[in-house]
């Protein structure tokens, strides 16, 4: 694993460890349906949490399993007891409460029963207003989802919600995840987990929450039809208490990479008179799964018409570069995506995809695979977990992959390919996918190992402007502005996302207030590989104070950063921005003959310790003509908690800087 991984992955489990050498054992508590003690309606959140919309007075989970007479096999039963107090009407949403079953080939997981309850003190009296027939709705999301919504009544400021239900699952690959925080602060979270010794888990925790974990041995007797069984079971606690708000914070991938939680992938199984089955516990084992499954490996190994295409396509072109991107844009240009990802595909061949013309990610980085397997390029799928689905925790579980792309050998280095945005490039994937590492997959040897999916590449975003002051106080003349790499593609998807131009340049007037544009170009906008260019002519009213014989101009316009995205006091979390950028601005203006410049921000630099961020501000005049730069550079895109408080530092200097106004005086 690469060096962001390991810091990563060192910081959840150290965080765990922590927890389990440092604290006492808590003792469990207990929970009864419905006894609500009157001191509840009295809970108060004080600190940091001063504000919360609801605190959760409890949340706990049971998870264990039982011989199921339909299957003739364990079933996953898991049981949730938990209970609200409502502070203010932004908690209301706590009233509704969803929960996803799931059937497949006539397995299934299934609602056991539900019970849910609202109290409020009315003079003196506690009153209970349980969950009526009305309240309850089942919503079908496909043919294998189903989702169970209900609604509490007469939920008001103060009110505690009750809800306690119980699930079985046929499936138990993977087991239900508890998460010991939440968006509002948790007095007390347990989870109780009993599994028999013929199934083995991988266990995986995150978040900075300590979690008190117990561990004891049990013996269990399993009854199915009067016949008896015997097990160990192995039951592991987990409590939390006191547990605060999990707030968002810019610049993450997302929040469920940092929550603490528990998490439960089979990786082996061992039952009575039947040999030790692995699972998921190697990763060759895992390979060895992808090749032989039907919407992967056996996908890709559908040759005749993968083989037909590609000699149409590459016509004799014996040039590695040259093949890898004339079978990448074929791809890219005829399978349009679905915005679904996934790692297998949806159906049994490339040729069913090419004919439909659409698929999810798994459908076309796969196709495109498998046509370079035609030729003589060494190419491979790569799995990911995308940043919106959160870090792999590095060890095998295949679960936590979500995403498929491919590499392309090309001498020590590889070239990373993702054909499911017409705007990519060799090299340049989706933004999702900027998730540090991926497993890259050698189905012909059935292993593989890690490899980077970092951009080391700069995004770079231009914005210069040509301008000149009149006697009124207005600004016209020309702005130019170029993106590339990932600032490139994030421009050319949302022009090409608008309805027509008018509409593009509507949305990107929306926060610029007096700003008038005509005779717009585009270049390059088909040409992903070249940087976007943008140039237009403006006229920018209201941006231009006077008071008295002094006038007044802020000269970043409409692109000044104006506030700190960094307002904690510090921070747990990394910083990741997902790929290197630097924003350089530029702006000249020529003022009239009777204005004389009275005031004009000083130079300034501002550099990181180790120079992986700078800022730098720079102004001159010549003349009546007045240069102003400002350029922003963050070399690097993963920046750690430790160094939080230097990038913090850093923002606050730009937007101080850039705030700084240029005066002038009438003369």
């Amino acid at each position: 694993m690469n060096k962001i991984k390991l810091l990563l992955s060192g910081i959840f489990f150290l965080a765990s460890l922590c927890s389990y050498a440092q604290n006492k054992p808590v003792i469990p508590k207990t929970f009864k349906y419905g006894k609500i003690d009157p001191k509840e309606f009295d809970t108060k959140v004080v600190g940091i949490d001063s504000a919360a919309s609801a605190v959760a007075l409890f949340d706990v989970g049971k998870g264990w399993f039982e011989l199921s007479p339909k299957t003739n096999g364990f079933v996953y039963v898991f049981e949730r007891h938990t209970r609200y107090k409502i502070i203010n009407k932004s908690g209301y949403d706590l009233a509704n409460l969803e929960i996803q079953l799931y059937r497949d080939n006539g397995y299934e997981t299934s609602l056991d029963y539900m019970d849910a309850a609202t109290y409020n003190m009315e003079n003196g009296k506690m009153v209970v207003s349980k969950i009526n027939k009305e309240a309850k709705f089942s919503e079908k999301q496909d043919k294998n989802f189903t989702m169970k919504k209900f609604t509490l009544p007469n939920v008001k400021e103060g009110a505690i919600i009750e809800y306690k239900y119980r699930t079985k699952s046929d499936f138990v690959f993977t087991l239900r995840p508890w998460y010991f925080q939440k968006e509002i602060p948790v007095l007390y979270s347990s989870l109780q987990i009993s599994i028999p010794e013929y199934y083995t888990y991988k266990t995986t925790a995150g978040g900075f929450i300590h979690l008190n974990p117990s561990h004891e041995v049990q013996n269990q007797t399993y009854i199915l039809r009067g016949d008896q069984l015997s097990a160990a079971v192995n039951q592991s606690t987990y409590i939390a208490e006191n547990v605060p708000a999990l707030k968002t914070e810019r610049f993450i991938t997302t929040l469920n990479d940092y929550v603490s939680k528990i998490e439960f992938e089979l990786s082996a199984t061992r039952f009575p008179g039947a040999m030790y089955q692995e699972h998921t516990s190697s990763w060759p084992k895992i390979v060895k799964m992808l090749k032989e499954n039907e919407k992967f490996g056996s996908f890709t190994d559908k040759r005749s018409y993968n083989k037909n295409l590609v000699q149409q396509l590459i016509k004799g072109e014996k040039n590695p570069d040259s093949i890898v991107k004339i079978l990448f844009n074929h791809v890219k240009n005829n399978v349009k995506w679905d915005d679904d990802n996934g790692k297998y595909a949806t159906v049994s061949n490339p040729k069913a995809v090419f004919e439909k013309k659409s698929g999810n990610s798994a459908d076309i980085n796969l196709s495109l695979y498998s046509l370079l397997n035609e030729t003589d390029v060494k190419a491979f799928p790569v799995l990911l977990s995308t940043r919106s689905n959160g870090m792999h925790p590095g060890f095998p579980m295949l679960t936590q992959f979500d995403n498929v792309i491919v590499a392309v050998q090309a001498g020590e280095k590889y070239l990373l390919l993702d054909a499911t945005d017409k705007n990519h490039t060799p090299g340049l994937i989706s933004y999702d996918n900027l998730n540090h590492e991926g497993f890259r997959v050698d189905l012909a040897s059935e292993n593989g190992e890690w490899m980077s999916l970092e951009e080391n590449k700069i995004s770079r975003k231009n914005i210069t402007y040509s301008l000149v002051l009149d006697a009124e106080n207005k600004l016209s003349g020309k702005l130019f502005l170029s993106f590339t790499n990932y600032e490139g593609l994030g421009r050319r998807d949302s022009y090409q996302a608008a309805a027509n131009e008018e509409e593009y340049l509507k949305k990107y007037k929306e926060d610029k207030p007096g700003l008038s544009v005509k005779n717009y170009q585009v270049t390059n906008l088909n040409l992903a590989e070249e940087p976007l260019a943008e140039v237009m002519d403006v006229l920018i009213e209201e941006n231009v104070e006077e008071a008295g014989n002094l006038v007044y101009l802020s000269p970043l316009l409409f692109d000044r950063t104006k506030e700190n995205p960094f307002k904690l006091e510090e921070r747990k979390f990394p910083v990741d921005f997902g790929y290197p950028t630097e924003e350089n601005y530029r702006i000249t203006i020529d003022f009239p003959t009777a204005y004389q410049l009275d005031k004009m921000p000083k130079n300034e630099k501002i550099v990181l310790p180790d120079e992986s961020a700078s800022f730098t501000f720079m102004t001159a005049t010549e003349a009546n003509k007045l240069l102003l730069s400002s350029k922003i550079t963050f070399k690097k895109a993963f920046y750690t908690p430790e160094e939080y408080q230097d990038l913090k530092e850093l923002f606050k200097n730009i937007v101080r800087k850039q705030a700084e106004q240029i005066v002038f005086k009438k003369i």
